[in-house]
């Protein structure tokens, strides 16, 4: 028993001792903080805060094509899917109607959010500890981080109006010890306005690495910035002034990357949204995706995976689908080829209720009204070509319910299955094809915004023009098998004291109206109202005229005052223990 017991007392120690050695033992491939702290580490923390742009999926929208957040919360598109209960939190964003501070993808997004901007000041952080002497790229590697923190900000800022701040000093650990009301709407712009500064003097035109921001992209970025902040709100998101000071500030930005050459509009409006046209003369500033990367599934854009069709070589989801009303802004009157401004959505192109109980969608004539080109880029129509194959023509059957929401499917964004930038992950599908942050026709549109509310709108026509000009020269992709046009294309651009009279106030309906045929389904529209003072009035006529016909917007309706931008998250709240204030309205 002695015995016995003097072995199991020395087993004892000797596991207890080698218990020890293995606890105290620093594992390999695990880095200390300091070790990172290096350059060629801190290389590699820039990249990963770019990697943090191509992180999208269809329930966390962040930087590619927001549709939730800046289309289906507009006239521009319907959730879509397989009903209202199908990600029923998206459905109550679509209708205003039951959103609450305590809904969940409202705090999934500024959790997502606050992680992707902690990238950048994490990356930033570390390079307080080095020189330019040890690190000759240092400038521009802190630019290239300001440069991505300021555009997490500015989403924050849209979204939520009144996010919290934070910057390198804070790590992202102790966000619940800020407040998120220590600055002002105007200071809080100008936070973001002073890093994109800050990129503007320290990186050249252009960058050799694609993808890496650049002076030509910060100055959109800019311009983007000083718009918004033109047109100041009171607590309540009442547009009360639109600031001339900022205005001019839009427009030498504007003029500074169209002076700075080599940006401008592609010559098809097509070659925007078509694979092997990326990183071309008018992108400003895109997210790069890509596939066979060395990675398990590539870095693919997921953000629109599950607005495919169920066409049998898609099969899933169907979110994501064309409004009616939108449908009907592509109209242009036969006589003068101008958007029909005013009576565009007295009826609509195609009647709703007959096309329920269409059996052969081939006797509609689509040739008896003239419409905008834009139109078949942006909207799958039953009997039309998807995406520029006329041997891969849109059917009803494409649609899952299309007793709910119609017969209108996506295209923009999405691939064609042949296209070498399609992928299929399981049921979802994704895309290689990059995705453009910024475009040129973005820069026109921005600069004749600001010269209309500067009353100097005849500067703004021909800027108005060269978008409607491409417009009218993109129908070369939109022809059916035979080559015949898909559709009654007219687009004429404005001659002022011939087709219009352009004062001021048509001018600007006329710059909206480009805008939203410009941007259809790309998560534009819903932002561009709020910044216009608009929203209430524009999105409850819509749902007037929309419930007639569908009855899942029939209790939709936007409070204003307050559905201009999200509540903060209840969830963040409690986390800051009352330190973060809620917005006015909810």
């Amino acid at each position: 028993m002695k015995r016995t017991i003097v072995v199991l007392v020395t087993l004892f120690l000797l596991v207890a001792q080698s218990c020890k050695d293995y606890l105290d033992f620093e594992p390999k491939g695990v880095l200390s903080t300091d070790q990172l702290n290096t350059p060629e580490e801190v290389d590699k923390m820039v990249i990963a805060a770019y990697a943090s742009l191509s992180n999208d999926f269809f329930l966390s929208q962040m930087a590619s094509v927001p549709w939730i957040w800046g289309s289906v919360r507009s006239d521009d598109a319907y959730k879509g899917g397989g009903g209202t209960g199908d990600n029923f939190d998206q459905h109550i964003m679509e209708t205003f109607n039951l959103l609450a501070p305590t809904n969940g993808q409202i705090n999934d997004i500024w959790i997502y959010l606050y992680e992707n901007l902690g990238r950048a000041n994490d990356a930033l952080r570390r390079m307080e500890s080095l020189t330019e002497a040890e690190y000759p790229a240092l400038k521009m590697r802190q630019a290239e981080c300001r440069f991505l923190r300021a555009h997490w900000h500015f989403i924050l800022k849209i979204l939520y109006k009144n996010p919290v701040w934070v910057d390198a000093s804070l790590p992202k650990t102790q966000l619940n010890t800020l407040t998120n009301v220590t600055l002002t709407d105007e200071e809080l712009w100008n936070k973001i306005v002073e890093d994109f500064q800050f990129v503007v003097d320290n990186l050249p035109l252009t960058q050799q690495q694609v993808g890496r921001a650049s002076k030509v992209a910060a100055w959109a970025y800019l311009a983007k910035t000083r718009l918004y902040q033109a047109y100041e709100q009171d607590e309540n998101n009442n547009v009360t002034n639109i600031n001339q000071a900022r205005l001019q500030e839009v427009v030498t930005l504007c003029q500074n990357i169209i002076n700075s050459g080599g940006k401008s509009l592609a010559p098809d409006f097509a070659e925007n949204f078509l694979c092997g046209f990326e990183n071309g003369p008018e992108s400003i500033f895109s997210v790069q995706y890509s596939q066979d990367d060395g990675t398990q599934n590539g870095k693919i854009q997921l953000a629109t995976g599950v607005a495919y069709n169920m066409a049998p070589q898609f099969g899933c989801c169907d979110f994501l689908n064309p409004s009616y009303t939108m449908l009907n802004a592509f109209k242009t009157d036969p006589a003068t080829g101008l958007p029909m401004m005013e009576t565009y959505n007295n009826d609509f192109l195609f009647k709703i209720n007959t096309w329920a109980n269409v059996n052969d969608l081939s006797t509609i004539d689509f040739m008896s009204q003239t419409v905008d080109p834009r139109m078949d880029h942006t909207i799958g129509i039953p009997t039309h070509p998807w995406k520029y194959d006329p041997d891969f023509v849109a059917n009803k059957s494409w649609r899952r319910v299309p007793e709910v929401y119609g017969y209108l499917t996506s295209m923009k964004a999405l691939e064609h299955y042949n296209s070498s930038c399609f992928v299929k992950l399981g049921p979802f599908m994704g895309t290689s094809r990059n995705a453009d942050l910024i475009r040129y026709d973005d820069v026109l549109l921005w600069l004749a915004e600001s010269y209309i509310e500067l009353g100097q709108q005849n500067l703004a026509l021909p800027l108005i023009n060269q978008i409607r000009e491409r417009a009218a020269n993109s129908a070369g992709r939109l022809v059916r098998k035979n080559g015949s046009p898909i559709s009654n294309y007219k687009v004429s651009p404005y001659i002022n004291g011939v087709n219009c009279n352009w004062t001021q106030d048509f001018a600007r309906k006329a710059l909206q109206w480009e805008r939203r045929l410009e941007f259809s389904t790309e998560g534009v529209r819903f932002f561009d109202l709020v910044r216009w003072g608009i929203a209430a009035e524009t999105l409850n006529a819509y749902f007037a005229k929309e419930k007639t016909t569908f009855g899942f917007l029939k209790d939709a309706f936007f409070k204003k005052n307050r559905d201009e931008y999200f509540p903060i998250p209840q969830a963040q709240i409690n986390f800051s223990q009352g330190l973060y204030k809620q917005n006015k309205g909810w």
